[in-house]
């Protein structure tokens, strides 16, 4: 799933703002913090703020908090409000699409679409911090080239 950036801005800022929700944050501090445009994420806390996931402070030493329930808060629940979720049932039928094989191809890429889209639902802000924390990505990481040794042993 490719997200738009202004959702991958609002996923970022929303979970450093719930890490540490007694924490004001500035618009800079985050966009420097992944390299991103402050201009932009500005507009993007602007969104948060209009749909009650962060409060914003203004004047000096202003910023932004988490003003959300990470317990309840889910990874889709922030997806939506900057990505159309649902089925694209708009979107024109590019040819070929009435034979079998792309009906079939477009039943399971529908199936995908329904498993990424209860994953995303099934995560709340509060989970994905932990996971974070556990960080086990680099786990895997160090996974990946004894299995590529392993198959090249294999190979030969």
């Amino acid at each position: 799933m490719k997200l738009q950036k202004a959702t991958a801005f609002a996923l970022y800022a929303v979970l450093e703002l719930a890490a540490e929700p007694g924490r004001q944050r500035t618009a800079v501090e985050i966009a420097d913090k992944y390299g991103i445009s402050a201009h932009h994420l500005a507009k993007v806390l602007r969104d948060l703020g209009r749909a009650g996931l962060v409060d914003a402070v203004r004047g000096v030493g202003g910023g932004y908090r988490f003003a959300g329930n990470a317990k309840r808060l889910t990874l889709m629940d922030v997806i939506r409000l900057f990505e159309e979720t649902s089925a694209e049932a708009d979107e024109p039928v590019p040819p070929g699409e009435d034979q079998d094989i792309a009906a079939g191809l477009r039943f399971v890429l529908a199936e995908l679409d329904a498993q990424i889209g209860a994953t995303l639902r099934s995560i709340s802000l509060s989970t994905m911090l932990k996971l974070v924390a556990r960080r086990p990505w680099e786990s895997v990481a160090e996974i990946k080239p004894a299995r590529r040794a392993q198959a090249a042993r294999r190979a030969r």
